[in-house]
């Protein structure tokens, strides 16, 4: 384990993992790990309220980050706003998120079955049903979290009103 009174934090550019180095990192980090995915556009409380909330269920958190081209085929070429690289560093700079991993899939399944995380955590605009990657964490004898939605949070209301 690493001393971090005598090391200090870990640094963000450290936590931004290749799935090759994710799935070292899993099978030596503290258990339970959760894992939760997303766009993380523009950082905005909700996400911080999910990401909070996802790190209070386990010993680990894992976020999964959807590539550039990922969040253009699903919100549209005006999307992402901040590249993958930018997303992935304020990310990672949470103290919250010891690891970040970008998928190149419309979903993160790929990335669950990979990292086998002992519990999954989404947002309140899903339900425990339509969380991809549950199966597999439920299969395993893992737990699903639905974290409450914060009301008037969204990244597509901030571009909206940046907007005029």
């Amino acid at each position: 384990m690493v001393d971090v009174a005598t090391t200090g934090p870990r640094r963000p550019v450290d936590k931004v993992m290749s799935w090759e180095a994710a799935i070292a990192w899993r099978a030596a980090a503290p258990s339970p790990l959760v894992f939760t995915n997303g766009v993380f556009d523009l950082l905005h409380p909700g996400h911080i309220e999910v990401l909070d909330r996802a790190r209070r269920e386990g010993a680990a958190l894992v976020v999964g980050l959807n590539s550039d081209a990922s969040v253009q085929r699903l919100k549209g070429p005006t999307r992402p706003v901040r590249n993958t690289a930018e997303r992935a560093a304020v990310l990672a700079g949470l103290e919250a998120v010891d690891a970040v991993v970008v998928f190149e899939d419309d979903t993160p399944q790929a990335l669950v079955q990979a990292l086998a995380p002992d519990v999954i955590v989404k947002g309140g605009d899903y339900s425990p049903d339509t969380i991809v990657g549950a199966d597999v964490v439920r299969a395993r004898g893992g737990r699903v979290v639905v974290v409450p939605l914060v009301p008037g949070q969204s990244t597509t209301s901030i571009i909206e009103k940046l907007r005029g």
